[in-house]
């Protein structure tokens, strides 16, 4: 009886109470980014001041967007400073995305299909790394780089992402333990070696689970703030998050123009995640079940 009325309830759905508690919290999360919106397209004299409107009493303003767009941090500068970090923070992140994906994902399927000796020592000693507070190493690794002169170069943003990380090491490796090892004994039945299994075999099945990490480490690059502003010190330099630092600082006393600056750095992150939502839903999902 207590089964069959689990069944009954589960089949009815969620009630109405879980849809409220869900609203609520999505416009909990949502306002902010709207006051956002709403800030930018204002005038600065009526973003700044004390008497908050939900709408702009002014009308429709986009002075912010146009400072956006035609601010030049140094005079000689041939591009606006938001443009100009926008692309270095594009050459930052993108080929330590795709080589960091690369490598960890091979070493994810090494760690989950391959037998070889001391795997389960190294698989520890590679997730104990993620133990490690940043901050710990942090004057070691800047003392490495200014001594073999990558300060002020966009090196150590990187080449040490090139090589993988632990964290995604561990959820590619997940992934791959959910593939069937049938498949890949009929592979080698085939002829193929480790690397066309991994080519042929592998990646085909992961592509979910591949979007999602590159999703996340393409944010997690695109977000990186305290790293520029460690190393770089150049403001042709600059990536889009130190640039914004410094336009904010220039224009603290127009609400408007930092909220469309911040806008206009949000917006590619949002469209890519909506482009492969569906994907790095199921990448995160499916990672550690059976297939």
């Amino acid at each position: 009886m207590i089964n069959n009325k689990r069944r009954h309830r589960l089949e009815k759905g969620p009630g109405p109470l879980v849809y409220i508690i869900l609203i609520l919290y999505s416009f909990i999360i949502i306002f902010p980014f709207l006051i956002v919106v709403i800030t930018s397209i204002k005038t600065w004299q009526e973003a700044s001041s004390i008497e908050f409107h939900f709408f702009p009493k002014e009308g429709l303003n986009f002075s912010g967007y146009k400072e956006v767009f035609t601010y030049k941090a140094n005079y000689e500068a041939t591009m606006p400073t938001v443009v100009k970090s926008f692309f270095n923070t594009l050459l930052y992140i993108i080929p330590p995305t795709i080589l960091g994906l690369f490598t960890s994902s091979l070493s994810g399927y090494a760690f989950a299909k391959i037998h070889f000796r001391a795997k389960n020592l190294l698989y520890t000693l590679l997730l104990a790394t993620m133990m490690i507070p940043g901050i710990i190493m942090l004057a070691p690794t800047y003392a490495i780089y200014d001594l073999i002169g990558w300060v002020d170069t966009p090196y150590p943003l990187m080449i040490p992402g090139m090589f993988g990380a632990a964290a995604c090491v561990f959820f590619m490796r997940q992934f791959y333990m959910g593939i069937p090892d049938s498949l890949l004994e009929a592979a080698k039945i085939d002829g193929a070696g480790y690397m066309q299994i991994f080519f042929k075999v592998m990646v085909p099945l992961s592509v979910p689970a591949l979007l999602a990490q590159g999703l996340l480490g393409f944010v997690g690059g695109y977000n990186d703030y305290f790293n520029p502003l460690i190393y770089l010190q150049s403001s042709d330099k600059y990536n889009l998050q130190v640039a914004l630092r410094v336009f904010s600082g220039v224009y603290s006393s127009q609400p408007n123009v930092v909220m469309a600056g911040t806008l206009v750095a949000l917006l590619p992150t949002l469209i890519i995640y909506f482009v492969a939502q569906n994907y790095f839903i199921e990448g995160i999902v499916t990672t550690g079940l059976k297939q």
